[in-house]
């Protein structure tokens, strides 16, 4: 059997009518940019994630930038990220001529809260939790110590759509929230496409600006400002998706739970507290010979891939930033740990059962 780490065909195979009929409509409609459809995908999503606000954006990259750059973070300015994330984390805020002030990460493989408040000086402005493989971070002590600090927060909730915490939904706790609809992400695109979520109006009104080179309207551009627009196209496609989201999401928990009772004697695996539903993005393991497991299960035909192997703080691009190796002890022990295993909605119950059984069999060697 040959299992595929991902398959982003199904979805496209369960929806296939309904996307060629919005395309083919939007396609003879001759709007494309800015038109009805992304008006309504906004209105839509901005309601399931329970906020008054929500742009789209040319990428989940951009969204965490828009926010960042409304938020005027600027040279010199400190932005406190973990250091296990995608490069994508810290990339938006050089990008702005910030400096990033890394903290490691807790069993739940989100930023260590503890550690947080050692980091923050004079120069910080944001801390930026990532609610990463779609668990979400502890929100409420985040959100408390930069009250103290009269900081903000800002949620890279890229991989964490439809996440609740506290019966509250990822992507309303904090000034303002990026996500990604990157093809491999739970709600996605047939190409690249973002969002922010705000409650702030005023700073939804700044990013609609900055997202559109800045123009107040046609002819009057008031502000500098940069072309990260999500196209009618996309925005129709990510709005009949995320009808289907919640029913996708179940499905990646059913597997998850499932995964945890059969894997539990055997590896790591991620035991959520009953406050937090996760969306598992990723399905995330730990164990002490992982690259034995992987060879292994790659002889069985089954892919796997490791989120992430490298922290940020020791990838080449930092390598100038002053962090070494043996700074966040954490976030290093784990990348040498971690393996995800394949989890979306069309996986089938034989194929689960057989990651199981090849991962038991591993250990009984």
């Amino acid at each position: 059997m040959k299992i595929p780490f991902v398959d982003l065909g199904s979805q496209f195979r369960e929806l296939q009518t309904e996307l060629i009929n919005v395309f083919s409509e939007i396609g003879e409609s001759g709007i494309y940019v800015l038109g009805e459809k992304l008006k309504s995908f906004e209105k839509k999503i901005a309601a399931y994630c329970d906020v008054t606000n929500a742009i789209g954006v040319a990428n989940g990259s951009d969204a965490l930038f828009l926010i960042l750059n409304s938020l005027n973070i600027k040279e010199n300015d400190e932005v406190i990220v973990p250091t296990n994330s995608f490069i994508a984390s810290a990339w938006v805020v050089k990008a702005l001529g910030a400096n990033l002030k890394f903290v490691d990460i807790d069993d739940t493989m989100n930023i260590d809260t503890s550690k947080i408040e050692e980091a923050i000086n004079k120069k910080t402005k944001a801390i930026m939790p990532v609610h990463l493989a779609g668990r979400p971070s502890d929100m409420d002590e985040i959100n408390k110590i930069a009250q103290k600090f009269n900081i903000q927060v800002i949620e890279d909730a890229a991989q964490a759509i439809g996440a609740i915490y506290k019966n509250r939904k990822i992507g309303s706790l904090g000034k303002a929230a990026g996500f990604s609809m990157h093809p491999l992400k739970n709600l996605s695109v047939y190409g690249d496409g973002g969002f922010v979520t705000t409650n702030d109006s005023n700073l939804a009104d700044k990013i609609r600006l900055l997202r559109n080179h800045g123009l107040a309207n046609r002819n009057d551009c008031v502000v500098w400002g940069y072309n990260s627009r999500l196209d009618e196209m996309q925005a129709a496609f990510a709005e009949i998706k995320l009808q289907h989201l919640d029913k996708w999401n179940s499905q990646n928990n059913k597997i998850a739970e499932f995964y945890n009772k059969e894997l539990k004697n055997f590896v790591h695996v991620p035991n959520l507290n009953d406050y937090e539903v996760s969306v598992f993005h990723n399905y995330i393991i730990r164990l002490e010979n992982r690259d034995n497991l992987i060879d292994y299960l790659n002889s069985k035909g089954i892919q796997t891939r490791i989120h992430y192997p490298t922290p940020i703080h020791l990838q080449s691009v930092c390598k100038d930033s002053g962090y070494l190796e043996g700074d966040f002890p954490i976030s290093e022990k784990y990348a040498k740990q971690i393996l995800s295993l394949p989890i979306y909605p069309s996986l089938g119950e034989a194929e689960i059962s057989y990651i199981v059984s090849s991962i038991k069999s591993f250990f009984a060697k």
